[in-house]
């Protein structure tokens, strides 16, 4: 498989069951084979894409300092802003050659969560920055939803098995700044090879060259969506729920050719998280003779706060 596959979500949500199993099929095999879908039908309009990315921009056209307002200390780096190269790989030293902003969720009647989660940051020169990545987030969440009741009925699960754990999940929207390269970098990249570690993530900005996937025999090939598409990919808790059956395939931004080191790239990743109390155990339906059990039981919190403390951004 020398490209992603793409599918469109409108075949699910039709009301044609012929459509809607068709889809569920084409998805399930594809995150058998490569982990990674490209995605028409989603949730998001035109409009709202275009604010986005001018909010975005704006937000980091801002001053260093005062962007450096919005860094929130002994949190992880879990909402507001993350300075540049403070993020780096599992197992390498070198910082991303990035910065970003977190949003979180926006807890809906549960004290217990929002007590849980930390609050949300406002920009207060930009409010438009605050309302519009809201709105977002709710369309991408919307758009996971209905891509995980596809993989549940792909999984022989009942349908909306994924709804009660990510309802109020712990999911977050990174809007990311690639700024442009200005001195050759030292081992240093856009985002170095990882895997992502959420159920699934969901990737605005993919239409340019720059992200690329390993393939199981180890080549790298890119993957590009169409203006219309969002890049859907498996993340380690659903591929370690599932046994390995649905791939986390490792990933990379590569850095452009040096004639584009002048410019800046955008990226909009959303991490679709259950709550933190979701079980991870492997389902009792990824197992069998041929491919035993592999992982210990755990909960998505503790396997949340593992992989935070090996990204470097929460200290043991």
């Amino acid at each position: 498989m020398d490209r992603i596959p793409s599918v469109n979500l409108k075949d699910f949500v039709s009301g044609d069951a012929a459509k809607k199993q068709k889809f569920v099929e084409e998805i399930g095999k594809a995150y058998e084979d490569i982990g990674f879908v490209a995605l028409k039908g989603h949730f998001l309009d035109d409009t709202l894409v275009d604010n986005l990315y001018g909010e975005v921009k704006n937000f980091f056209d801002l001053p260093v300092e005062t962007k450096r307002g919005y860094e929130v200390p002994g949190i992880g780096g879990q909402r507001g802003y993350i300075s540049f190269g403070k993020e780096s790989a599992k197992g390498k030293k070198e910082g991303d050659l990035k910065e970003f902003w977190h949003f979180g969720q926006f807890v809906e009647n549960d004290p217990k969560l929002e007590a849980e989660y930390p609050a949300n940051v406002s920009v207060k020169e930009l409010p438009a920055f605050n309302e519009t990545g809201k709105e977002t987030y709710r369309m991408l969440e919307k758009t996971a939803k209905y891509v995980l009741r596809a993989l549940a009925l792909y999984l022989n699960l009942e349908e909306t098995y994924f709804d009660q754990y990510i309802h109020n999940g712990n999911s977050i929207l990174r809007p990311i700044h690639y700024p442009p390269i200005i001195n050759e970098p030292k081992n240093a990249v856009r985002a170095a090879a990882h895997g992502d570690i959420n159920l699934i993530t969901l990737l605005m900005g993919a239409q340019g060259r720059g992200l690329q996937v390993q393939k199981n025999d180890g080549e790298w090939i890119d993957a590009i969506a169409e203006p219309d598409e969002l890049m859907i990919n498996v993340g380690d808790m659903l591929s370690r729920h599932t046994n390995n059956k649905l791939k986390s395939t490792i990933h990379r931004v590569i850095n452009p050719p040096r004639e584009l080191w002048g410019t800046s790239r955008y990226s909009m990743p959303f991490f679709m998280h259950p709550i933190s109390d979701m079980k991870l155990d492997v389902l009792e339906s990824c197992i069998d003779e041929n491919n035993p059990k592999q992982y210990e039981d755990i909960t998505a919190g503790a396997f949340l706060h593992e992989r935070l403390v090996d990204l470097g951004l929460i200290k043991k």
